[in-house]
């Protein structure tokens, strides 16, 4: 099977980790990849994911059994449409089914329709309107959320009116917004694969995603994750399925929005039960680099099912360890960066240590490895519990190196 990744992060190559492992899968092709996926396969670098046309020919030019979307950008913009109207085999959500990650108000209306239990909110089009619902609140912590899609950065919890003031006039410019109460508790997220009736559920995960250590900072695309999520025993994890994934696959069965691919959850653990925040409609970054490698049955296998509609027959089973990882991000990030930062050869540990996962790197014969965002390497360790895996990250974390590198001290350690 011939398999064309759409993407460049961490996410994407922790995919291309995993399907070159595959006994099914015989040829990876990525686009644009980056400088880990192009030692697992052959990157694209010139062709545009969220391009349609560019992304059909590609897939027909190299045969591709199956394209699996990474990000979420080439679902909101058509991208699976396309391949779908090519007749290509697509993991990944058409523009409609899209909506749930990239308009946080259809996700909202979703949860509320169909009963499942999430934060009280109120939608905006206009600072006027907002501005005085804002003063009604005086003093209390709100959460403001951009409708689109904003790299999961389109988020402010604060109770400092000039800051929620200001925050919604920036929004405002180009998008709606919705103000939520402020849940209390704990974060943790669940994805699910779906064939477009099945699904089946994998283990549970949480990120990080404060800027600084204790969650201090502002909010970034995720500075780490952990899977699995200790907190997440029986009880819980039967509570979330029949509250909230069941009521969701219900949902998107009745409005015709079911697709082949990836559904993540994410959700807050209250005092009341679980609460959904958001829905995303791929596997989250960081969160993929602990969760895929976690998945001990045959990944080629699993992603044939899903496409082929029997994943219902497909027992997915894991290995019996804990995977935590720690992002490597340039200076400056979440807010201004430098891009194309000279990386020093990386060596990769040995894997039943940890591995390495490249988020948006570039590799040329003459200037070698730089970077190409502001997260720009992932170090997963793995190990019999949190606090092992935790020690073979933080072990092996220094193989990464360029200029301005920093990454946070303390993930997962208030799990274990």
């Amino acid at each position: 099977m011939t398999v064309l990744i759409l993407g460049s992060g961490a996410r994407e190559h922790a995919l291309a980790w995993l399907f070159s492992k595959s006994s099914r899968v015989s040829k990876i092709h990525s686009a644009p990849g980056n400088a880990g996926m192009a030692g697992l396969g052959s990157c694209h670098p010139d062709v545009d994911p969220n391009a349609g046309k560019a992304v059909v020919a590609l897939a027909l030019n190299i045969g591709a059994d199956l394209v699996f979307v990474g990000p979420e950008a080439p679902a909101a913009a058509g991208t699976v449409d396309a391949l779908q109207a090519a007749g290509v085999p697509v993991i990944g959500p058409n523009r409609a089914s899209a909506r749930l990650e990239s308009s946080k108000l259809f996700s909202k209306r979703f949860f509320v329709d169909h009963g499942i239990p999430t934060a009280e909110a109120v939608e905006f089009d206009s600072f006027d309107r907002f501005e005085r619902y804002i003063d009604s609140r005086s003093g209390k912590k709100l959460v403001i959320k951009k409708n689109g899609l904003a790299a999961g950065k389109g988020v402010l919890e604060s109770s400092d009116r000039a800051e929620l003031l200001a925050f919604g006039k920036s929004v405002f410019k180009n998008d709606a917004l919705l103000v939520e109460e402020f849940l209390t508790g704990w974060e943790t997220s669940i994805f699910a694969l779906c064939d477009g009736v099945n699904y089946r559920g994998l283990l549970p995960t949480t990120d990080h995603k404060k800027a600084h250590d204790d969650d201090k900072g502002p909010n970034t695309g995720g500075m780490g994750a952990i899977c699995p999520v200790p907190r997440v025993d029986e009880a819980l994890a039967q509570r979330i399925e029949s509250e909230l994934v069941a009521p969701t696959f219900s949902g998107l069965q009745k409005e015709g929005l079911a697709y082949k691919g990836v559904v993540y959850f994410g959700i807050m653990v209250t005092a009341e039960g679980p609460k959904m925040l958001e829905y995303n409609v791929r596997f989250g970054d960081p969160e993929a680099q602990v969760l895929l490698p976690l998945i001990k049955t045959d990944f080629g296998e699993i992603a044939q099912a899903m496409s082929e509609g029997t994943l219902d027959k497909l027992d997915i089973r894991f290995h019996d360890k804990s995977a935590l990882g720690v992002v490597v991000a340039a200076e400056g990030y979440p807010e201004g960066y430098e891009k194309n930062l000279p990386v020093e050869p990386i060596d990769q540990p040995p894997e039943d240590e940890a591995v390495i996962f490249h988020a948006s790197t570039t590799l040329s014969a003459s200037a070698g490895v730089k970077t190409g965002g502001g997260r720009c390497f992932t170090v997963t360790g793995f190990g019999k519990d949190l606090k092992a895996a935790a020690e073979a990250a933080y072990k092996h974390i220094n193989r990464v190196r360029f200029p301005g590198a920093w990454y946070r001290k303390d993930i997962g350690r208030k799990f274990y």
